[in-house]
């Protein structure tokens, strides 16, 4: 991830580490030297043009060099000075607040749920939703809660075969009905089956849908009154970069959204999306998904996404129900 910022900003750092001193420092007072701010615009618009290029979005690309630059600006230096590990360390603060503004505690919505959990789903097709339901009900069953899957993609038979095999694998109930019936009298069925049986966790699919598709965006309000759900994800493509931000927006805005799930996380090389997301809806992201297994999923931390970002191949994700 970030590979092509971190090789810019080592390009340019080592750049402006090959000039004489007097060149891209000035004197401040007896006590020392500090970096020209000039030097310092410079490698801040590098830094700048490298996070867009890495997908992240306008805003908070502006927001990070900002943050560089306040801890950067007036800085004292000396012959020990490494400038690139100076940029690099103040980046990784920067994105790590970005990454830490809001949580979404699991355990904290269980222990304050006295009937089942109910989790909606929401996301356009082949952004990995249905998937993402399985591994949290397997990560779930790991914790010792029992899952109820409701299979609310009514209009996609396929859709409804996969969430079936999925339970059956899992070992989990499932509510179904057959195609093209109400997707929101799946929820509810789904629901009341949780109540009556005492089933701890209702994880509700619902049919992938372009967030411009205002018929479609209806529907997925209805489940949303008839279910009441706890809490909304919304499942998004890490590749889809910039595409998946305006997603997330539109989903946000239509039913209200409470954290997101970033798929296929492993597989972008630009990794903006996470940051972008994070910050344009001020959502939390709460999981990652990775591959086809269902142990190849993970609690989203910020310290992990931060490790991810800069290369430490040690990062790990919480064990964090």
């Amino acid at each position: 991830m970030f590979r092509g910022l971190r090789e810019k900003l080592f390009s340019v750092s080592s750049e402006v580490k090959s000039k004489p001193i007097e060149d891209i420092t000035e004197v401040v007072d007896e006590s020392g030297r500090r970096l020209k701010d000039s030097v310092l615009d410079d490698i801040l618009h590098e830094l700048e043009l490298s996070l867009l290029e890495a997908d992240v979005a306008m805003t908070v690309a502006e927001e990070l060099t900002k943050k560089v630059k306040d801890a950067l600006s007036g800085k004292r230096i000396d012959k020990d000075f490494d400038l690139e590990e100076a940029v690099k360390l103040a980046l990784k603060v920067a994105v790590k607040d970005v990454l830490s503004e809001k949580t979404l505690s699991m355990t904290d919505k269980m222990k304050a749920k006295s009937g089942p959990l109910v989790i909606m789903f929401v996301g356009i097709n082949g952004g990995g939703k249905t998937t993402a339901i399985a591994k949290l009900a397997y990560r779930m069953q790991k914790h010792g809660l029992s899952c109820v899957l409701a299979a609310g993609d009514t209009f996609r038979a396929g859709a409804i075969e996969q969430l079936t095999l999925h339970s059956e694998k899992l070992g989990c109930k499932i509510i179904k009905h057959q195609e093209g019936s109400d997707p929101a009298a799946v929820a509810f069925d789904a629901v009341e089956h949780a109540k009556a049986r005492k089933k701890d966790v209702v994880l509700i699919d619902t049919a992938g849908r372009m967030q411009t598709n205002t018929n479609l965006m209806d529907e997925m309000k209805k489940i949303k009154r008839v279910a009441k759900p706890d809490i909304v994800f919304f499942v998004g493509d890490a590749l889809a970069g910039s595409d998946a931000v305006e997603q997330a927006r539109r989903f946000n805005d239509a039913v209200g959204i409470d954290g997101v799930i970033l798929t296929k996380i492993d597989a972008d090389a630009k990794g903006g999306a996470a940051l972008s997301i994070a910050k344009t809806i001020g959502k939390p992201i709460v999981y990652i998904s990775h591959g086809q297994e269902y142990a190849e999923f993970g609690r989203f931390d910020a310290d992990w996404m931060v490790a991810r970002i800069f290369g430490d191949p040690k990062a790990k994700s919480s064990p964090e129900l």
